[in-house]
């Protein structure tokens, strides 16, 4: 079954096509980044997967979805971009057909628990969504919108970032304040990077030789965009990620966990909501202390002594460790913490930074199998280490497309 996988953002569409259910096809791909992708910037001999299955044959960048910049790349919206990507995936699938696409959609709010085969009224509600994920959603909708129009007759499902959560119990995702912001708003926790935390923990639980119904982690997908989950039993039982994925980590550019009154204060001094919205999602994280939201750039920065580097290190290195340690008791104990994602896979730095935070639960990292490059699930820990220290690589493509193909399996 071919499927192409959809991941569209505000201001970009990265994509692949994924033949499943076989584990070892090839799936090939690129990225819309800004948002624009020509066939013929082929990569050649493709990248590996984290699976090593996987080959991108396209991919460029050209000016953002809507950007008024004249150039012979410019994109003037999704429809446009989706466009430039059917003609890129025609010319790659020659006479072949696809059988569905799959959308990567951030927020499912308390209706989607897994995911849907897309119609008029699901677009509706994922559109109804909009609210709680301002920066996702949208976009994520205009993608759904865009293939209608290329591809009326294709079926596509939406997978949602935020179901993997639905296992939360009460106490972790309920917030201490009046129920009516519940019940009205459907203000709780949410968290995200569902699709991405369901797949590494799998993985992570067979390097171990667990049943990942018995797995007990700590997973950090760290990115630009950076959560941490504790996981019991193989199921999601808190999250540092809340309402909207503000909350928690300090990340890129979001600020991560912050006192409200300072919003309020903020607010008392002129700041309206749409200043506070840029402030903490686009100005704070290692962007507002080190002026870079970049983690190689900053450890670079900090390794030639940029103070505010260093200190958006610590900063950032304290805050994991300090969820790991909490996360830790809250699972009774965990087999294994996992790094994943960008920075979680490729920083041997950061993750020297925060396990150094956690050697009083006596786990310990083995230096060189921290430095070691691989695009291989692996164990960083010593072998005394009280808890397995992991890098699994993720594969958000592929989770999507083998959710897609479960849905469209079961119309046939």
């Amino acid at each position: 079954m071919l499927i192409l996988v959809l991941n569209s953002g505000s201001s970009s569409i990265k994509y692949q096509i994924r033949e499943v259910p076989d584990p070892g096809a090839r799936p090939r791909g690129g990225m819309v980044d800004g948002a624009g992708v020509d066939a013929d910037q082929a990569v050649p001999g493709g990248i590996p997967s984290v699976d090593g299955g996987a080959r991108i044959v396209a991919e460029g960048l050209i000016d953002r979805i809507g950007d008024s910049t004249p150039g012979p790349d410019a994109v003037k919206d999704h429809a446009e971009a989706l466009d430039r990507i059917g003609a890129a995936v025609s010319e790659v699938l020659g006479g072949n057909k696809l059988d569905a696409v799959g959308h990567r959609v951030v927020h499912g709010g308390e209706r989607f628990s897994g995911p849907v085969l897309i119609n008029n009224e699901i677009t509706r509600s994922i559109e109804r969504l909009n609210p709680l994920a301002p920066l996702h959603n949208p976009a994520n909708v205009l993608g759904i919108r865009a293939i209608t129009g290329i591809w009326p007759q294709l079926p596509q499902v939406a997978v949602f970032d935020t179901a993997f959560h639905r296992t939360l119990p009460e106490h972790a995702w309920r917030y201490a304040v009046p129920d009516e912001l519940y019940s009205r708003y459907g203000i709780r926790r949410y968290g995200f990077h569902g699709t991405s935390l369901g797949y590494v923990s799998v993985r992570a639980a067979r390097l171990l030789n667990i049943a990942p119904e018995d797995f007990n982690a700590v997973i950090a997908h760290l990115g630009n965009g950076a959560s941490v989950t504790a996981v019991r039993g193989g199921t999601s039982i808190d999250t540092s990620m809340g309402f909207t994925p503000l909350a928690g980590l300090v990340m890129g550019t979001r600020s991560g966990d912050i006192d409200p009154s300072v919003l309020i204060f903020l607010l008392r001094q002129g700041m309206d909501a749409d200043g506070l919205d840029e402030l903490l999602n686009r100005n704070s994280g290692l962007t507002g202390l080190a002026g870079n939201n970049d983690m190689r750039s900053v450890v670079e920065a900090a390794d030639g002594g940029a103070e505010a580097a260093r200190t958006a290190l610590a900063v950032a290195s304290y805050r994991l460790a300090k969820y790991v340690g909490g996360y830790h008791v809250a699972v009774g104990g965990a087999r294994a913490i996992v790094f994943t994602a960008g920075i979680g896979e490729n920083s041997w730095q950061f993750r020297q930074l925060v396990v150094d935070r956690l050697q009083v639960l006596g786990i310990r990292l083995d230096a060189d199998a921290n430095r070691a490059r691989s695009s291989e699930p692996r164990i960083i820990s010593t072998a005394d280490s009280a808890v397995a220290v992991l890098v699994v690589p993720t594969d958000e493509e592929r989770a999507i497309a083998e959710a897609t193909a479960a849905v469209v399996a079961g119309l046939r």
